[in-house]
C-alpha cells in the first residue's frame, strides 16, 4: 500500500465492522470479507448487496453454502458469527475472467535468484472448482497453465504483453516487500484479472507452495521454482 506504483491496483481493504462492510457495499455492491490471518482460502466469504422487487437484499458465500437476508441487521449479525471472533477484513470484489464457467486467479512465484535479485519463476492459473468462490489448489481449485486461460481473451502478442506485466508487477512487489521484510526469500502474489484485464493483487502470500507448479506438463518452471528455492535455503543454513 505504500508503493504508489503497486498501490492502484490492490482492491481498497478494510478492516470488518458493521459500518465498514455497510459503507463498502453501498460503494462497490460485491466484496470479499476474508481473515486477516488464513491459509487455503479458508473462512473467505463472497458478499453481495443488490435491489430487488421486494426492496434490498443482501447475501453471502462461504464454500458452497450461500444465505440470503431481507435487512441488514440480521445479514450483519449472521456475517459477525462466522468470522467467530477472528479479525477480518473487507476487500472490494474484482469480478474476475472465467474459463468456462468457472472463475479464474493467476498465482505469480516471486523468488530471489542466486544473484540476489528479484525474479518471477512461474505463472500459473487456478480455476475455481464448481460452486465455490474461492481459486485455491488446496480447496479444489484446478492448475491451469496460463495461455490455456489468456487464449480466449487475448491473441499470442497480448498475451505475450499480459505475462511481461505479471512478471514485472510480481517483481516490483518482492522489490518493496523486501525493503520492509528482508528475511523473506519468496513470496506468491495472487493477481485477479478483470474485463478490463487490469491486474488486481487479491493478496500476497509469504509461505507460497512451489510444488503446485509441479501440476503443468511443462516442468521447466518447476524445475526452476526449485532450484531458487534451494539455493536460498542453502544461503539461509550458511547466515
Amino acid at each position: 500500500m505504500r508503493s504508489a506504483e503497486i498501490s492502484p491496483l490492490i482492491p481498497e481493504t478494510i478492516k470488518f465492522s458493521k459500518v465498514n462492510l455497510k459503507a463498502m457495499l453501498l460503494k462497490y455492491g460485491m466484496v470479499y470479507v476474508k481473515p486477516e490471518y488464513g491459509t487455503y482460502g479458508n473462512g473467505v466469504m463472497k458478499v453481495e448487496q443488490s435491489r430487488e422487487a421486494h426492496g434490498t437484499e443482501y447475501k453471502y458465500q462461504s464454500g458452497t453454502r450461500l444465505k440470503t437476508f431481507r435487512t441488514f441487521d440480521a445479514f450483519h449479525l449472521s456475517l459477525k458469527k462466522a468470522t467467530r471472533g477472528r479479525s477480518y477484513l473487507i476487500q472490494r470484489g474484482i469480478v474476475l475472467l472465467k474459463h468456462g464457467k468457472h472463475r479464474f486467479d493467476i498465482r505469480v512465484m516471486v523468488q530471489l535468484s542466486p544473484q540476489g535479485k528479484w525474479e518471477t519463476t512461474g505463472l500459473i492459473g487456478r480455476v475455481a472448482e464448481k460452486g465455490k468462490i474461492v481459486t485455491n489448489y488446496h480447496s479444489g481449485g484446478k492448475l491451469t497453465a496460463m495461455e490455456k486461460l489468456l487464449s480466449p481473451y487475448l491473441n499470442e502478442a497480448q498475451q505475450a504483453q499480459m505475462l511481461k506485466i505479471l512478471r514485472k508487477l510480481g517483481e516490483d512487489t518482492g522489490r518493496f516487500y523486501h525493503k520492509k521484510y528482508p528475511g523473506f526469500r519468496q513470496i506468491g502474489v495472487d493477481v485477479g484479472l478483470d474485463r478490463s484485464m487490469t491486474p488486481w493483487i487479491i493478496e500476497v502470500n509469504t509461505s507460497p507452495d512451489p510444488y503446485i507448479f509441479k501440476h503443468l506438463s511443462d516442468k521447466s518452471m518447476y524445475r526452476k521454482v526449485m532450484a531458487y528455492r534451494r539455493a536460498n535455503e542453502k544461503k539461509k543454513s550458511v547466515k
